[in-house]
């Protein structure tokens, strides 16, 4: 019997993300029982178990995790190698797969995508929000829309917009405290940690006169979401640091001041993200070139006072 190699890839992906033989049928439009006959099919062609059964869901196996990465890297290149030899370059079309951070892509990312639907209807478009950055070669994203720089050499880069990251406080804060006007003073401040991936915990790093100090900082108050720890401050529990992405507003209209401005912090640029591929598919170059378009720039289209 010949085996349509790409179906089955297909079929199993399609499993693994149901995790459910009915919901797999449905989607398939065939019976359940059409759906386990394929797949003992498959894993007695393979010789090992892919998934382990109960009445209502399946799990993958060791073997079955191994394929579903595989499978989907090898469906990724597929629709590559489709976009490449098609050469749509006039006419976006296909399916898009977006990965952002939660928050900004809540925010940001996700009416931009769809002011970008409507522009290119025909892209399909699949935005999944993760607070951690994910494996984009091994999930077969197409790309991914990220704060800072990613470690991973399998990936390019193309800037979208440069973001400074500063110490800030609220006027009722800074009246009751006081402002600190040394490193040193922030230790007897109240400070506000936002907890981002593996970052250390309450460490805090300055540059000035190209002279880097570290200065471990506490607070009553953490989180790792980006809008509750900006909210706290804007309630005037402490000091806190946020990119000018997000207190550019608030700067202006004086809920926010910013604190010690001749430290320079890490930036937090806004970067997207992508597998190093020689050629880029039209959807892919059409997103980035529309993004770049409508936030390339600084939020408000000047920098925070000093």
């Amino acid at each position: 019997m010949k085996v349509d190699a790409a179906s089955e890839l297909v079929f199993f992906v399609m499993l693994a993300k149901h995790a459910n033989l009915s919901a797999t049928a449905r989607e398939l439009d065939i019976t359940p029982p059409a759906v386990t006959k394929r797949l003992a099919m498959l894993e007695q062609r393979l010789g090992v178990r892919l998934v382990n059964r109960t009445t209502r869901r399946v799990s993958l196996t060791s073997e079955g995790e191994i394929y579903l990465a595989h499978a989907t890297r090898i469906l990724a290149e597929i629709r590559e190698m489709d976009d490449l030899v098609a050469s749509s370059r006039a006419a976006p079309r296909g399916l898009l797969r977006v990965n952002a951070t939660l928050g900004f892509g809540r925010t940001t990312v996700a009416p931009l995508m769809s002011e970008f639907a409507q522009r290119y209807p025909e892209v399909e478009i699949q935005l999944q929000l993760t607070d951690r950055p994910i494996d984009l070669v091994e999930q077969g994203f197409d790309l991914a829309i990220r704060f800072g720089e990613l470690p991973d050499t399998r990936l390019s880069a193309r800037r979208i917009m440069s973001n400074r990251r500063f110490l800030c406080a609220s006027p009722t804060y800074l009246r009751q405290h006081g402002s600190p006007q040394t490193l040193t003073d922030l230790a007897r401040h109240r400070c506000i940690i936002h907890r981002q991936n593996d970052d250390a915990y309450g460490i805090w790093r300055f540059t000035r006169n190209r002279k880097t100090e570290v200065v471990k900082i506490h607070g009553a108050l953490s989180s790792n979401d980006g809008d509750i720890v900006l909210g706290w401050a804007l309630d005037g529990h402490g000091i806190l640091i946020r990119s000018e992405w997000d207190l550019a507003k608030y700067l202006e209209s004086g809920r926010l001041q910013l604190v010690l401005p001749a430290y320079t912090l890490p930036p937090a640029d806004l970067f997207v993200y992508y597998p190093s591929r020689s050629n880029l598919s039209a959807r892919v170059r059409a997103f980035i070139d529309f993004l770049v378009s409508k936030i390339g720039h600084s939020p408000t289209g000047k920098r925070p006072n000093r």
